[in-house]
């Protein structure tokens, strides 16, 4: 709640908590958590928690699913990140996120949030030990689901970073198939809104690359974020952008660059829009990308 209260003269329409699966983080705990952040600044946006944070909260409060999702959307709830999805194949899960939720469970998940009518996104981390097939299965699983709840608002590939972890001896993938990974994720997810970009992860080349690649959403401008990323060896190693350097980037590619919200409304359009020499605005912001 300190953090919450240090943006109270700030803009910010979204509060995004992801954590551990620690005993004292359990439902009670955020579902309290989600009630005083909405008590504090009802109009925030509460997008929390994966489905492997809410698949061990369950399974210790002894309920299912479709009753802790209920239980998250009356504390406050209003839509899930994509994260926890890693590779939903078995023979790679088990290898690489073991300890975490199925990939059965983390469609099972999303399903029951979506029954609610809450959206969410879905992410897949690629270029480590999976084959094409794996991607191809992962996909088919999202779109699947998309066809019978329509709740996904955006996909987003996560590239896998080497540094400083258990798969340090993997090349990563090159800039190329990031790219043709893009292309064939719009193509192949023809369900999806949306495919995203996270610009701290690939770079801000490679992301003016994405644009022609399928890729409409960059994601926005960050101020105070979590440095997985960096730690894994991002090319981004203190990322922050504020709205002009974000604007800037997006047109210098030839697109239009449009505010949004969680939920995908137009907060604004900056279109002709001309900032000032001392505009330097660092809140949360997300920018979607139209292309002309």
């Amino acid at each position: 709640m300190d953090i919450v209260r240090s943006y109270d003269a700030q803009p910010v329409t979204e509060v995004h908590i992801v954590g551990g699966v620690l005993p004292q983080y359990d439902v009670d705990f955020y579902s309290e958590l989600f009630r005083r952040i909405k008590r504090h600044r009802p109009e925030l946006h509460v997008k929390a928690l994966t489905p492997v944070e809410y698949h061990y909260m369950f399974k210790k409060a002894k309920i299912d699913y479709a009753e802790g999702m209920r239980i998250m959307k009356e504390a406050g709830l209003d839509s899930m990140p994509g994260g926890g999805a890693e590779i939903f194949h078995p023979e790679i899960r088990d290898q690489i996120a073991g300890g975490k939720c199925s990939g059965e469970q983390w469609l099972q998940i999303h399903e029951e949030w979506h029954k609610l009518g809450g959206r969410s996104n879905a992410t897949m981390l690629y270029g480590h030990i999976e084959a094409f097939k794996h991607r191809v299965h992962h996909l088919g699983q999202l779109r699947d689901l998309q066809d019978k709840t329509g709740g996904f608002q955006t996909f987003i590939p996560l590239k896998f970073r080497n540094k400083d972890n258990q798969l340090s001896h993997l090349s990563e993938s090159t800039v190329v198939e990031d790219l043709r990974n893009y292309a064939i994720s719009r193509i192949f997810l023809d369900n999806f809104d949306h495919i995203k970009a996270y610009w701290p992860m690939i770079s801000r080349q490679v992301t003016q690359l994405s644009l022609s690649f399928g890729v409409d959403d960059i994601d926005g401008t960050i101020d105070d974020t979590t440095k997985i990323y960096s730690m894994a060896g991002s090319e981004e190693q203190n990322p922050a952008m504020n709205t002009r350097e974000l604007v800037d980037l997006i047109r210098k590619v030839g697109r239009r660059p449009v505010e949004r919200d969680t939920l995908y409304g137009v907060v604004q359009d900056y279109e002709g829009v001309v900032f000032e020499e001392e505009e330097s605005f660092k809140g949360y912001l997300s920018l979607p990308v139209v292309n002309q």
